[in-house]
């Protein structure tokens, strides 16, 4: 054996006579493997069983023939890969002009801007599709009522684009600034005193120093666009796409094989995006922080920048805004586009009809956020501060499910939890364990940044005092931690509320949410109801956010001060720049 291969025995075994002697930590670790094979690796790994297996579950690529063998099909395949090319492209453009405009510049508005950039991240499922159909559909606002064009076909790839780029475009937003920010100053000001334009110091510099941001955004949202299923399922008309497609599969033919196998050819895609950023990103270096001292500079101020950049920012945020507007003015009127006479009458069916359901989606919410939130801040605690033997292999399931598309989770699940002994089909605890886990690599990765940034020495002491690693946890570590603890509630909470794909095969009616319900009222084409219940989910979501953040405050530590907008943001960025790539 040789001395590298002693060292690391020895090391193994040091760390495990650790662990036995602290038998609660050891528990939490035993616990949180288990927990993870359970509702991580076993729902995935019967996704790929039932795809590659027949009727007689002896192994067969008969499901996978049959799939590609289908024109269609293979339309599906490309329309997918297209749409997702497009609004990665059209989604990052638009990230990095806000996230320059807000971070290079001294642009006017900037709280403005950051509000609008983040604003459709917390925002329900449908509400963008929903205002489109309400502008530009055959009653649209615009189209007929503006324009008087009455055959105007709102449904396809077009609107799909449009509604994607939106909707995704604060994930490009919150990569980006967190890399323009990170880029000093003086590497452009340097070029600017050698004589060098604005715009070759931006072509030559600042763009190539952000290309580690642009590749991530549009890597980010190519997988969002990949994995997104409400907005096609609303908008997309006769142009398929795979997570759809796999729904119709499953729940129109009945066929959880086949469909488990359009789930995992959704799946390539991703991990080839996944795979070729890793390699890419492996041979650059752009490193411009030193840690030598440097003065502040003042940004970018001159008017033929600022005010076209001012211009574009406004005009784009002008157009969000009359999109929630319309839904919300929706939601108010009887009949759009025939009456607009001011009614509550909508707000009324959908309490009647949906109460219920809503009241489903904030309970399962209320116990599905603090859990993945501690068990996030849990796990993050132990593969940055423990060492213990399979700490590397904790840490790669744990982000897994933030890869694996909300189709295919839900597909694992349904597969895995419909037999005893575990037969939880049905019941509130398959909904927030799918939520838990789904959400969880958010509060592991802002987690894990923060702790990266806490010196060990405050734990050493502790641990020199006597305290162990439970205790040291609890009183010190998490204390410190309420920042990224606050985003992972939010996140955690905000995505339970809002979820689709990962939920449309686990709701029953005796456990029905208020997403599955909006997805119906679209199918009946009751817009107006679906308005009214799009704008009930907004008036909940904001109040959660504001008490989640009070809770956090009083619960860690009383006398701390509630985090501010910018360190949310901060923290935002944290698990939203780093957890779909660590765990390749």
């Amino acid at each position: 054996m040789s001395r590298e291969k002693k060292l690391t025995h020895l090391s193994g075994r040091n760390d495990l006579a650790m662990l036995l002697r602290q038998p609660l930590l050891f528990a939490a670790i035993l616990t949180i493997f288990a927990l993870l094979a359970v509702f991580v690796l076993l729902p995935i790994f019967n996704v790929f069983r039932l795809g590659a297996t027949d009727r007689s579950d002896r192994f067969s690529l008969v499901n996978l023939v049959t799939i590609l063998s289908s024109a269609g099909n293979r339309q599906t395949f490309y329309n997918s890969l297209k749409l997702g090319v497009i609004v990665a492209i059209v989604a990052t453009l638009m990230g990095y002009l806000f996230a320059f405009a807000v971070t290079r510049t001294e642009i006017r508005g900037k709280r403005f801007f950051k509000a609008i950039a983040t604003l459709p991240i917390v925002s329900p499922p449908f509400i963008l599709s929903l205002s489109i159909i309400f502008l530009f559909g055959r009653q649209g606002l615009i189209t007929r009522g503006l324009l008087g064009i009455r055959s105007f076909d709102v449904y396809g790839i077009h609107s799909l684009i449009l509604v994607q780029s939106i909707s995704f475009f604060p994930v490009a937003y919150l990569t980006l600034s967190g890399i323009l920010e990170s880029i000093d100053d003086s590497v452009e000001d340097a070029a600017y005193s050698l004589g060098a334009t604005r715009g070759h110091i931006f072509r030559t510099v600042t763009l190539p120093l952000s290309l580690p941001g642009i590749i991530s955004a549009m890597l980010l949202v190519f997988i969002q666009s990949m994995e997104d299923f409400s907005n096609p399922a609303v908008i997309a008309g006769n142009f398929s796409t795979l997570s759809v497609e796999a729904y119709r599969i499953i729940t129109g033919l009945y066929d959880l094989r086949q469909g488990s196998m359009m789930a995992i050819i959704l799946l390539v895609p991703t991990v080839a995006a996944y795979l070729l950023q890793k390699y890419w990103m492996r041979k650059k270096s752009f490193v411009t922080v030193t840690g030598k001292p440097t003065q502040k500079r003042r940004k970018l101020h001159e008017k033929h920048i600022v005010y076209p950049l001012f211009a574009a920012c406004t005009l784009i945020s002008a157009f969000i805004i009359l999109l929630y507007g319309t839904a919300l003015m929706g939601a108010v009127v009887r009949t759009w586009g025939v009456n607009y006479q001011l009614t509550l009458d909508h707000f009324r069916f959908v309490v009647s009809m949906g109460g219920d359901a809503l009241w489903n989606s904030i309970k399962l919410a209320v116990y599905a956020a603090p859990a993945g939130g501690i068990l996030g801040m849990i796990i993050a605690y132990l593969t940055t501060r423990i060492r213990f033997p399979g700490r590397r292999a904790m840490e790669v399931v744990s982000l897994l499910t933030f890869a694996i598309p909300g189709t295919v989770l839900g597909i694992g699940y349904i597969s895995s939890f419909n037999t005893p002994p575990l037969l939880f089909t049905g019941t509130a605890f398959i909904l927030v364990a799918a939520f838990v886990f789904r959400n969880i690599p958010v509060a592991i990765e802002s987690g894990t940044a923060t702790l990266l940034q806490i010196d060990r020495s405050i734990e050493e002491a502790s641990a020199i005092s006597g305290a162990g690693s439970a205790y040291s946890f609890r009183r010190i570590t998490l204390p410190l931690l309420r920042n990224a603890f606050f985003s992972g509630l939010v996140y955690a909470f905000v995505r339970a509320m809002t979820a689709v794909s990962a939920i449309i095969f686990l709701v029953s009616p005796r456990w029905p949410l208020a997403t599955s319900k909006i997805f119906s009222l679209f199918e009946a084409s009751r817009y107006s109801d679906a308005a009214a219940y799009v704008t009930l989910m907004v008036a909940v979501i904001l109040a959660a956010i504001g008490i989640i953040n009070m809770a956090v405050t009083l619960m860690l530590s009383p006398r701390a001060r509630a985090p501010s907008a910018a360190e949310v943001e901060q923290a935002l960025q944290s698990g939203a720049n780093s957890g779909k790539a660590r765990f390749l």
